[in-house]
């Protein structure tokens, strides 16, 4: 990855101090979103991380991952499939429940998704403490999915979300905070 074009993208990402809730600091990508130039680095930098390996499908987590993930698929030349929050798939779903820091979340993908041994690369904008991403894991695995690798514009490493991943599968971030 060009150490240059990230620190780019990095300056653009501002801190919004409260947001959500009192005492979060939040990492406002909008910046990198609405800056063509930007957008079009962070899309090569994600491209990079696959290393040159062959994919079939990119995987996009709701919500900001489907913007990453769409325009890595279309820059590979591979299909996109979402993971979406429970009930919001139109066609025949499987899910996963998981634990957030504050409850409980679902996630579900279409059942005819993925095909068995279809390479697939997961993207998403933030690496927190891993539980989406390690819900997604799993439902690409259920399917039988490939993951060559997770790929992430943040990584929060402070929250350790890499250790509620599969040790198996690599991960990427192009910015760790």
């Amino acid at each position: 990855m060009n150490e240059e074009n990230l620190k780019q993208i990095d300056a653009a990402i501002r801190d919004v101090n409260d947001f959500p809730k009192p005492g979060i600091v939040f990492k406002d990508i909008t910046p990198v979103l609405g800056d063509g130039e930007l957008f079009r680095l962070t899309t090569d930098s994600f491209a990079d991380t696959l290393n040159g390996e062959s994919i079939s499908k990119v995987i996009g987590i709701d919500a900001r991952g489907f913007i990453f993930g769409a325009a890595l698929a279309d820059r590979i030349g591979a299909g996109f499939v979402p993971v979406r929050k429970k009930g919001k798939l139109p066609w025949e779903t499987t899910g996963v429940a998981y634990s957030l820091e504050y409850g409980e979340a679902h996630v579900e993908i279409h059942k005819d998704a993925i095909k068995p041994g279809e390479r697939v690369i997961l993207v998403d904008d933030l690496l927190a403490t891993g539980g989406t991403a390690g819900a997604a894991i799993k439902l690409v695995k259920e399917l039988g999915g490939e993951i060559v690798c997770m790929s992430f514009l943040i990584e929060l490493a402070f929250l350790e979300g890499r250790k509620n991943l599969d040790s198996d599968v690599r991960v990427e971030a192009l910015l760790t905070y």
